[in-house]
């Protein structure tokens, strides 16, 4: 029998174009390798890190056991988990040689994609492919993705376009227009939030500035066109998606108080420090200073412009929000603007105000795209602006290969890491690093448990030297060690459980100590740890056998956290539910 191979639509060809637009921009990495940029290790140790738990049947991790060598840190209580939680599953169906690439040509696809959703309800499908292009090449997602190899503020950028979307497009009613379609309640909220949600659990940078961005534009949207729905949608949208987001947004919020966040944004992370071609005297923080500077002057200029050439169309509802972002940004990116990032909730943890050129980009290319609306679309000029298209990819993914692509040092390389992350382990997130200690003093190759006379025994001095090795040689270099023998029952990531024979004394585990951690002595739970500079455990014991079981447990944080989103979905299928009913009794 014969199959019938169905014809490529016209919206499937230009889907096509943009994925074709995402592996020019990917080219470098599949021809030079892995770009090995400013977050790399971090995005890198986190996914190896995610699959190790998997591979221990635990589903969602909390403690990256490898940080602080062999330490850990709860790296993932704070950052969000789709972007790690996507490196993990491409690092179990593939070499971790190919994760990185893997990783951004699919955050680059759903980029374009989510673009060109959005794009199509304001301009023509034709000019909605050339600017979602243009959207996955900008110089500042492949500043992101190459030389910041940040991950997870790439893949956010997929939401950014659907926020948009649903947070101006008109209702079902309005968008009809002649058309008879059934009224769909509550649609366009519950998929706002759902990008609300997701733009939370993909990176916290990204979703401070979306939600900062999506209140800028529904304000300007609502005041011109007397729309008042318009914010109650985007209120009652974002709240239910920080509710659906809530399992890990309350204890990401709660938790801070148990780690040195305010770490985030020490000297050279502050945001005085990163204005447009501002100047520290420290050399690689000024030199990423100025690449991102020219890229927003570069940026800057193209939104003008397109802003100017577009003005004819600003009664599609689309161009004013958009134009008036631009200048809120423009605004953030100078130093006149330092009491908004002093005052305006959770903004300073952005660190950096040209992360706002996250935004910028689809700002932009949105206005671009809102150009090629006021040309005639011919058969020679649409292909006259694809050849433009696939030159502008070419040129800017040269630009990426000779300008943002970062070596790799032999020890920053995938295979030496892999190899760091099976043996000693990797230096620590200051930011994560569990209150009050100084992860500086953690010494290396450490054994998994050693019993100490008192609590503060065998600690190495981090202001002396960070990080140094553990002497192995002997007992005559540890006076405070208490001889005793040891015996490892389990050492998972998050439950370990070994047996003391040894004299009184405090047993020290190679973890940082975190109120998460649930201890028990012979049984009984063990509350009341003595605190060491170097923050590891050290668990009281008496002479002769201790039986000792460590377990990561849900604190109550986490629990209101789960409560909160449960409820939130639920009151989310409620109002879907309700209504598909009253669109099928209309």
């Amino acid at each position: 029998m014969w199959c019938r191979i169905r014809p490529v639509t016209r919206r499937q060809a230009r889907l096509s174009l943009v994925f074709a637009t995402a592996g020019i921009a990917v080219l470098p990495l599949a021809w030079r390798g892995t770009s090995c940029g400013h977050d790399f290790d971090f995005h890198l140790e986190s996914w190896m890190e995610v699959v190790r738990h998997w591979r221990e049947g635990v589903l969602y991790p909390h403690w990256a056991s490898s940080a602080n060598y062999g330490a850990g840190e709860p790296r993932f209580v704070f950052y969000p988990p789709l972007s790690w939680m996507l490196g993990a599953v491409l690092g179990l169906v593939m070499p971790w040689t190919w994760t990185p690439l893997a990783f951004t040509l699919i955050a680059l696809t759903l980029m374009g994609a989510s673009f060109f959703r959005m794009a199509r309800e304001w301009m023509p499908e034709n000019n909605a492919t050339i600017a979602a292009c243009l959207y996955v090449v900008n110089p500042y997602v492949l500043f992101v993705a190459y030389e910041r190899a940040a991950y997870g503020e790439l893949l956010a950028a997929a939401w950014m376009p659907l926020l948009v979307l649903w947070g101006l497009r008109a209702s079902d009613e309005e968008h009809a227009g002649s058309r008879a379609l059934k009224r769909v309640p509550f649609k366009p909220l519950l998929r706002l939030a759902v990008v609300i949600a997701g733009l939370w659990l993909t990176n916290a940078p990204a979703a401070v500035m979306g939600c900062y961005a999506l209140a800028v534009m529904v304000a300007v949207t609502a005041l011109t066109e007397r729309n008042w729905a318009l914010i109650g949608r985007a209120a009652g949208g974002t709240a239910l998606g920080l509710g659906l987001a809530g399992f890990y947004l309350v204890p990401a919020i709660y938790e801070q108080r148990w780690v040195e966040i305010q770490r985030a944004i020490g000297e050279g992370m502050r945001v005085e420090d990163s204005f447009l071609f501002g100047h520290t005297g420290e050399a690689f923080h000024d030199q990423v200073l100025r690449t991102a500077s020219w890229i927003a002057v570069a940026m800057l200029a193209a939104t003008m412009i397109a802003a100017v050439l577009s003005v004819r169309t600003r009664r599609r509802g689309l161009w004013l929000p958009l134009a008036v972002l631009a200048v809120v940004i423009a605004c953030l990116l100078l130093p006149f603007s330092d009491v908004v990032w002093r005052y305006a909730p959770e903004i300073r943890f952005l660190q950096f105000p040209w992360r706002w050129l996250l935004v910028l980009s689809l700002v932009v290319t949105a206005l671009a795209g809102l150009v090629l609306g006021d040309f005639a679309p011919t058969r020679a000029a649409s292909l006259l602006r694809l050849g433009a298209v696939v030159l502008v990819a070419g040129c800017v993914g040269g630009t990426a290969w000779f300008w943002f692509w970062q070596p790799c040092d032999e020890e920053d390389n995938v295979r030496a890491q892999l190899v760091t992350f099976r043996d000693g382990g990797f230096q620590g997130t200051d930011e994560y690093t569990a209150a009050p200690a100084d992860n500086d003093a953690i010494q290396q190759e450490l054994p998994q448990i050693r019993v100490v006379r008192t609590p503060e025994g065998d600690e190495a001095n981090g202001a002396a030297a960070q990080n140094p090795e553990w002497q192995t040689s002997g007992p005559d270099l540890h006076p405070d060690l208490q001889p005793s023998e040891i015996q490892i029952g389990r050492w998972d990531s998050e439950h370990m459980a070994a047996t003391v024979r040894s004299g009184a004394g405090f047993a020290v585990l190679r973890v940082m100590d975190y109120p998460a951690w649930r201890v028990s002595l012979n049984g009984a739970r063990v509350d009341a740890r003595p605190k060491r500079e170097d923050g590891l455990m050290a668990v009281p014991i008496t002479a002769g056998v201790s039986q000792i079981d460590v377990r990561y447990a849900a604190t109550p944080d986490v629990w209101a956290g789960r409560v909160l989103s449960l409820m939130a979905a639920v009151l989310w299928i409620g109002l879907a539910v309700s209504g598909y009913h009253e669109t099928n009794a209309s």
